[in-house]
C-alpha cells in the first residue's frame, strides 16, 4: 500500500507508526510542516528505506514561519521530496495570503534551483492561485495535489499542467469529491491518509488505512482491489521514475 501524504511526526508515538509501516511493507511520504521539524522528522524513518520525508512549511502557518525560509533553502538539497507546502484560501487563513504568495514562490524557486523536487500541494480553496504559481517556476519539479477540493475547471487545468493527485479515504466520503475523481485520469492517482489530521469514525487514520482509499478507488474505476492496488503501485512507480 502506499500513503503519499502523512504526518507521521505528529502521531502520539511516531516510532510505533514507522515500526508499522515497516511491517505491512508500505511506502509511505512523511511530510513536514515547518523546516525545523526537518531533522527531528526526517531522523524517525532514517533506517526505514520505504519511508522518505518531504521538506516542507504549510501555508497555515506560513506568516508564522516566514523566518524559516532560510533554513529551508539548507535542507533543500537533502531530498527529492517537498511538502506540505501551498496555499490556504479558508477565511481564517486567507488573510494572510501575502505572506503565504510569497513563501510558495520562494519554496518553488528553491525547489528548480536544487534541480526539481517532487511537491506534495495543500491548495484549498486555492487552487486556481497554486496552478497560477506553478506556471511561473516550470522546473520546480512534479506537482502533486494533495485533497484537491477544487472545481472542475481549476481540476482540468491541473491535469493539463501534468499534476498527479493523492487521494484519500476522507476525500472518497462525499459525492462531489468522488465525481471529482471520476475526472482524474487513473494514472495519475496515489493513495494518501493525511493522517493524523483526517479522521475516520471519528479517529485519526493511519497510514495503513489508505486500504479502504483504495476499495473505493476500486469502485470508482470497477476493477477488484487487487487491480486497483495494481495500477497504484504502478503508478507510483512512474512517478518516482518520473522525479527530476
Amino acid at each position: 500500500m502506499i500513503d503519499f501524504h502523512a504526518h507521521i511526526d505528529l502521531y502520539p508515538e511516531p516510532n510505533k507508526v514507522v515500526k508499522e509501516i515497516e511491517r505491512r511493507k508500505m511506502y509511505v511520504l512523511s511530510v513536514t510542516t515547518t523546516p525545523s521539524a526537518w531533522t527531528g522528522t526526517s531522523s524517525i524513518a532514517k533506517l526505514y528505506s520505504r519511508i522518505k520525508t518531504a521538506l516542507g512549511l504549510h501555508p497555515q502557518i506560513a506568516h508564522e514561519r516566514i523566518s524559516e525560509l532560510p533554513l529551508f533553502d539548507i535542507f533543500i538539497n537533502e531530498t527529492d521530496y517537498v511538502g506540505e507546502v501551498g496555499l490556504d484560501g479558508t477565511p481564517e487563513f486567507a488573510k494572510y495570503k501575502t505572506s503565504q504568495l510569497a513563501v510558495l514562490r520562494h519554496i518553488l524557486k528553491s525547489c528548480s534551483n536544487s534541480g526539481g523536487k517532487i511537491i506534495s500541494l495543500h491548495s484549498r480553496r486555492a487552487a486556481s492561485d497554486v496552478i497560477d504559481i506553478l506556471d511561473e517556476h516550470p522546473d520546480a519539479g512534479i506537482p502533486v495535489f494533495h485533497w484537491f477540493t477544487g472545481g472542475k475547471r481549476e481540476l482540468q487545468k491541473a491535469i493539463d499542467r501534468n499534476a498527479w493527485f493523492s487521494v484519500g479515504p476522507a476525500m472518497l466520503k462525499s459525492k462531489r469529491s468522488i465525481e471529482m475523481v471520476e475526472c482524474i485520469p487513473k494514472d495519475r492517482i496515489l493513495t494518501e491518509s493525511d493522517g493524523p489530521f483526517a479522521k475516520g469514525s471519528g479517529k485519526p487514520l493511519m497510514p495503513w488505512d489508505v486500504e479502504s482509499a483504495v476499495i473505493g478507488l476500486s469502485r470508482i474505476w470497477d476493477v477488484a482491489p487487487s487491480n486497483a492496488q495494481e495500477i497504484l503501485h504502478s503508478n507510483f512507480r512512474a512517478l518516482i521514475e518520473s522525479k527530476p
